[in-house]
């Protein structure tokens, strides 16, 4: 009887341990995965922050180093700007800025693309005149080996 019981545990155990370590390697994988995530989340943040200091400061580094050589841009006006031609309105803007911030950043991962939309509140002089404007922005970032590269952009001036 007692072979029989020792026999039977023996055999439970190699059903369900490899089940539990499988479960917990699963788990353990979804966590780094999460995390993972967490950190391009925040990686893709800070770069929006990042580049709307680049263009309160018209520094145009930031843009050289994280825009794709086959970025398009579509600004408010409806004009397409490709990455020398962004870098050229950001480097000579022809508006001295007070501030500029990026606020309700959202990012949504898709693999190695990711569709970032934030709210730029700008404020600042244009010759004579002061200006506060808003801008709903969506940039498409891509990874790769460069990490990561903006290749779009639109911007929408909102009104008011």
């Amino acid at each position: 009887m007692k072979k029989l019981i020792t026999v039977s545990l023996v055999l439970l155990a190699f059903v369900f341990v490899p089940r539990v370590w499988a479960q917990n390697a699963y788990e353990i994988r979804e966590r780094e995965l999460a995390k993972e995530a967490d950190a391009k989340q925040e990686e893709l943040i800070n770069l929006e922050r990042d580049t709307v200091r680049a263009m309160q400061f018209n520094n145009g580094t930031l843009f050289r180093r994280v825009y794709g050589d086959d970025f398009v841009g579509v600004l408010p006006s409806g004009q397409v700007k490709d990455k020398a031609g962004w870098i050229a309105s950001v480097e000579n803007p022809g508006v001295k800025y007070a501030s500029f911030i990026a606020s309700d950043i959202r990012v949504r991962l898709f693999q190695d693309t990711a569709v970032v939309t934030c709210l730029w509140s700008s404020r600042g002089t244009r010759g004579d005149q002061s200006f506060y404007r808003q801008y709903r922005v969506t940039h498409i970032y891509v990874y790769s080996q460069h990490g990561w590269q903006v290749v779009a952009s639109q911007e929408t001036l909102l009104p008011g």
